[in-house]
C-alpha cells in the first residue's frame, strides 16, 4: 500500500469509527491496529501493551486524576454561593455590574477546577438565577458566563495542560505558570466588553439598589478567604517550588476535603459521588491517552507525522502564518472533537512541525490551551454549551450565538500572545 493510498485509508477509518459514536479511545486503537498491521510485521498485540503500559504508568500522569478530585468534591460544596457574597458588592459601581461575577467568579473557581465544565455549572448555578432575578439580560449572562467558563482550561491548575504536558513531554509545572498571565489576560478582555457593552446599552442593565461602604466590602471579602488558601497552596506551592504539579494536586484535595468538611457539605454520599465522579473522567481520559500513544505508535512506522510536517516545512509559511493555520485547524476540529481529543489527535503530526519552525512548546502549550477554549464554546460539540443548554433550557444555537462575542475575544488572545510571547513565557522563565 503506497502512502497516499494508506493517508486515504486510516483517515477513512477514523472519521468512520468516529462517526459511529465508538468511543473515542477505542476508535484510536482500532485506527492504530489497522496502521500497525499495514506496515510493520511487529505482532500488534505485543506492542499495543508495551505502549500502553509506558504511556499510562508515568508519575505524572497521577496529577490529572487528583485535580480532577479536587473539582467534583469543590462542585459539591457551597463555594460558588461564598464566591458570589464576597464579589458582589465590590461589583455594584463597575460598569455591567454583576454580570462581571460571571467573569470573576470563574476566574477564581478556574485556579481550583482545572474543568471548564465544572466551572460553568458550578459558578452558573449561582450566577444565573440571581441574574435573572435582579433583571439582568438573559442573552449577556449566559454568554458571559460560557465565554468566562473556559477559563477552567487556561488558568491552571488544567486538565488540557497535563495532557499536552504528558504528549508533548514537557514539565506541567512550566505550562501551569505559563497558563497566569493569559488567563488573567482573557479575564480581563471578558470584563473589558461587559463595561462597553454596558456603556453602549445603560438602559439593559439594571440601576445599582445596593450601596456598600469600604468597610462593608471589606467585610464581605471574608467569604473569599478559603478559596484564596486553596489556591495559594495549590499554585503557590509549584511556583515556589516547594512541589510538583502531583504533589500540589495532593495537597489540592485534602484542602477541598477541609473546606468541604468546614462548610458542612463533607458527608458520605458526597464523598462517594465525587470519587465515582473523578474516577469516571479519569477513566475516558486514561482510554484517550492509551489509543493516542498506540496511534503515535502505529503512525511512526507509517512515517505520516514526518510526511506531513516535510510537507508543511516545504510550503516555507512563516511562524505567523502556521499559527494561523493551526488557529483555524483546530477551530474547525472543535466543531466535531472534545478538547482532550483534539490534543491526543494532533500532537503527533503537529509537533514536529512546530518544533521545526522554531516555535517554543510552552508557549504552543498555552497557544493550543486558548484554542481548545474556543472549542468548548463551538457547536455542535461545545462543551459548555452543552452544560447551559441543560441549565437554561436554551437551544445550543442560541447559546452559541449570545457567546459569540467572546469566542472572538479568544481570537484577540491568540493574537496577542503571538505578538507579545512576553505574556507566556515570562512567569516560567522566573520559576525557581
Amino acid at each position: 500500500m503506497d502512502q497516499a493510498t494508506f493517508t486515504i485509508v486510516f483517515l477513512g477509518v477514523l472519521f468512520a469509527l468516529l462517526a459511529s459514536g465508538l468511543w473515542i479511545g477505542l476508535a484510536l486503537l482500532g485506527v492504530a491496529f489497522v496502521a500497525m498491521a499495514a506496515f510493520t510485521t511487529r505482532p500488534i498485540g505485543d506492542a499495543m501493551v508495551t505502549t500502553i503500559w509506558g504511556a499510562s504508568s508515568s508519575w505524572t500522569l497521577t496529577a490529572l486524576p487528583l485535580f480532577i478530585w479536587m473539582g467534583e468534591i469543590l462542585f459539591r460544596t457551597r463555594l460558588s454561593e461564598d464566591m458570589f457574597r464576597g464579589l458582589a458588592p465590590w461589583m455594584v459601581r463597575v460598569p455591567g455590574r454583576l454580570l462581571h461575577t460571571n467573569v470573576v467568579g470563574c476566574a477564581i473557581f478556574a485556579a481550583i477546577s482545572g474543568s471548564s465544565a465544572a466551572t460553568c455549572a458550578t459558578i452558573g448555578k449561582m450566577t444565573l438565577p440571581e441574574l435573572q432575578r435582579r433583571g439582568y439580560p438573559r442573552e449577556m449572562s449566559i454568554g458571559s458566563l460560557a465565554g468566562s467558563g473556559t477559563l477552567g482550561l487556561l488558568i491552571p491548575p488544567s486538565i488540557i495542560m497535563i495532557v499536552y504536558g504528558i504528549t508533548a513531554d514537557q514539565s506541567i509545572g512550566q505550562l501551569f505558570t505559563a497558563g497566569i498571565l493569559p488567563g488573567i489576560m482573557l479575564a480581563c478582555l471578558f470584563s473589558g466588553y461587559i463595561v462597553i457593552w454596558s456603556l453602549l446599552n445603560p438602559d439593559k442593565v439594571p440601576a445599582a439598589t445596593e450601596r456598600y461602604a469600604l468597610r462593608e466590602k471589606i467585610y464581605m471579602s471574608r467569604h473569599l478567604i478559603p478559596v484564596v488558601m486553596l489556591i495559594l497552596a495549590v499554585l503557590g506551592s509549584i511556583y515556589a517550588g516547594i512541589a510538583t504539579a502531583t504533589e500540589a494536586a495532593a495537597v489540592g484535595v485534602v484542602g477541598a476535603f477541609l473546606l468541604s468538611a468546614a462548610q458542612g457539605s463533607l458527608t458520605w454520599e458526597t464523598f462517594t459521588t465525587s470519587l465515582l465522579g473523578a474516577t469516571r473522567l479519569s477513566c475516558m481520559i486514561f482510554l484517550i491517552l492509551a489509543g493516542a500513544a498506540f496511534l503515535t505508535l502505529a503512525m511512526g512506522f507509517t512515517g505520516l507525522p514526518r510526511q506531513v510536517a516535510q510537507w508543511i516545512h516545504g510550503l516555507g509559511l512563516a511562524p505567523w502564518m502556521l499559527i494561523a493555520a493551526l488557529t483555524i485547524f483546530y477551530i474547525v476540529l472543535g466543531c466535531f472533537l472534545d478538547g482532550i481529543s483534539m490534543i491526543v489527535l494532533t500532537m503527533a503530526v503537529v509537533l514536529p512541525t512546530v518544533e521545526g519552525a522554531g516555535i517554543d512548546l510552552i508557549w504552543f502549550g498555552i497557544f493550543v490551551t486558548i484554542v481548545v477554549e474556543m472549542a468548548q464554546v463551538t457547536p455542535p460539540v461545545g462543551f459548555n454549551l452543552f452544560v447551559l443548554q441543560g441549565m437554561t433550557g436554551k437551544s445550543i444555537i442560541y447559546v452559541g450565538r449570545v457567546t459569540f462575542p467572546f469566542f472572538l475575544l479568544m481570537v484577540v488572545a491568540v493574537v496577542m500572545v503571538y505578538l507579545f510571547p512576553q505574556i507566556v513565557t515570562y512567569l516560567p522563565s522566573r520559576m525557581i
